[in-house]
């Protein structure tokens, strides 16, 4: 039997009456989707908000290099449980696991705030941290369970793109609650723990909204309702729960397009990264800019990814009928282009290197994006949380790793220009990479009618 702390999968109910079955899985669709979005965004409030305390903890004597490996913990723990929470989320019902999974990073950080030695040591911060990241490892595959079983491959995209904000939303609110929270608590523990109780309500209200299965409120699967069948799809083999090591072993370890497709995600971390964390050093450095105009153009690099995205999703669902790799392809060589651009323009040009940053912004976060998707498409939707969480280690763990050290040495050594041959030829290799599956891909989905819903 394998292991599982968290409760299994929501039970199948009998399916409703006919004449019910359209109007509840529209009502139903539209429950989940907010819970997993608001979900995933309050995860962001309590990833991100340790960042905001780092000028306050550096008042108590603790250096910038100090506070750097601390935080350094939560990435390196979020990229391997990811993958290995992943797995245990296909074995569990996604309600209960986004939900608790948000619980304790949330009182992780609150207890990081509220117990004085919590901040009293670099060792205890990094402690702390590397277990809210792996807390912070439920979040995505939940809901990358949700979306893999309420809604069909030639419609993922477009949900999966629009989910994906999800992440700016959290990210952009995360600022003005730790400030809040300052404010309100007269102290930098504030900021630590208040974003957390302010999560805790959001889990809440996930655990609320969220269902596991269309089965599990009396629905037929969603191919069924979609006819929108892969041509590897067998109610058999889809519908039914796998151990683990069917998961690991049958599904994910052996299917080779999804270590292709994972290595591509690094490569794409890396050039994702490798530009924005360098950017205000870079444009000071390189192209002459003031702090103020650094700040700015790096922030239009964020906003940017808003329309990419949500462009990428629907091409990929509506273009190329549910295929991801050519759509990747495409915005990973526009990224390329716009890296040249960034790199090589004149200083004097601040336009040229400002609209070439945000087009790079446009195009990277598309196939970050939808690489989960795709590792999603590639395995039955029983399997979904272990196959995005393996992409998902191999973005943060070897992606985030050579972006910020190893591109800051090759810039030490060897200059900037060294490190934009490096993001140059990292494009190069996630297009190699993602084209291996540009046939199997295209082999496995259905060749059925448009979707009727």
């Amino acid at each position: 039997m394998s292991f599982n702390i968290f409760p299994p999968p929501a039970a199948h109910k009998p399916l409703l009456p006919p004449d019910r079955i359209k109007s509840i899985y529209s009502k139903e669709r539209i429950k989940v989707f907010i819970g997993i979005f608001l979900g995933y965004a309050a995860y962001y409030l309590v990833r991100k908000n340790f960042s905001f305390a780092v000028p306050e903890l550096q008042k108590l004597g603790f250096s910038k290099a100090e506070l750097g490996l601390a935080a350094s913990a939560l990435s390196i723990a979020y990229g391997f449980s990811k993958f290995l929470m992943g797995n245990i989320s296909d074995r569990s019902n996604a309600r209960y696991f986004l939900s608790i999974g948000l619980v304790l990073s949330s009182f992780t950080m609150i207890f990081m705030g509220l117990i004085p030695f919590a901040t009293s040591s670099i060792a205890v911060m990094f402690v702390l941290l590397f277990i809210n990241g792996w807390f912070q490892g439920m979040g995505w595959p939940a809901c990358g369970r949700v979306v893999a079983h309420w809604y069909s491959v030639r419609e993922r995209g477009t949900a999966m793109s629009i989910w994906n904000l999800a992440h700016n939303l959290g990210g952009f609110f995360v600022g003005p609650l730790t400030v809040l929270g300052f404010e309100l608590f007269a102290g930098f523990q504030g900021m630590l723990y208040f974003p957390g109780m302010v999560a805790i309500f959001f889990a809440l209200v996930a655990f609320v909204l969220v269902r596991d299965t269309p089965q599990s409120v009396g629905l037929p699967p969603i191919e069924v309702y979609n006819e929108d069948y892969p041509k590897s799809y067998n109610a058999k083999t889809q519908e039914q729960e796998f151990s683990a090591k069917e998961i690991f072993l049958t599904y994910v370890l052996n299917n080779r397009l999804l270590w292709y497709i994972a290595v591509a995600n690094a490569f794409v971390y890396l050039v994702r990264n490798g530009i924005i964390n360098w950017a205000p050093t870079f444009l000071q450095e390189a192209k002459y800019y003031t702090k103020a105009e650094a700040a700015w153009a790096s922030g239009g690099y964020e906003l940017a990814a808003v329309p990419g995205t949500l462009l990428c999703g629907i091409i990929s669902d509506k273009v190329f009928k549910g295929r991801r790799a050519p759509v990747t392809i495409i915005y990973m060589a526009m990224t390329l282009i716009a890296v040249l651009v960034y790199w090589k323009s004149p200083t004097s040009s601040h336009l040229v290197q400002n609209l070439s940053l945000w087009a790079i912004g446009f195009f990277i976060y598309g196939p970050v994006m939808l690489i989960g998707v795709q590792a999603i498409d590639l395995v039955p939707k029983k399997a979904a949380g272990t196959a995005a969480g393996l992409t998902g280690l191999f973005g943060y763990f070897i992606g985030d790793l050579l972006a910020n050290a190893a591109l800051g040495g090759l810039v030490d050594r060897q200059g900037w220009d060294a490190s934009f041959i490096a993001i140059a030829i990292s494009c190069l290799f996630a297009i190699f990479f993602t084209a291996f599956t540009w046939n199997r891909e295209k082999e496995n989905l259905s060749n059925l009618t448009p979707l009727s819903h």
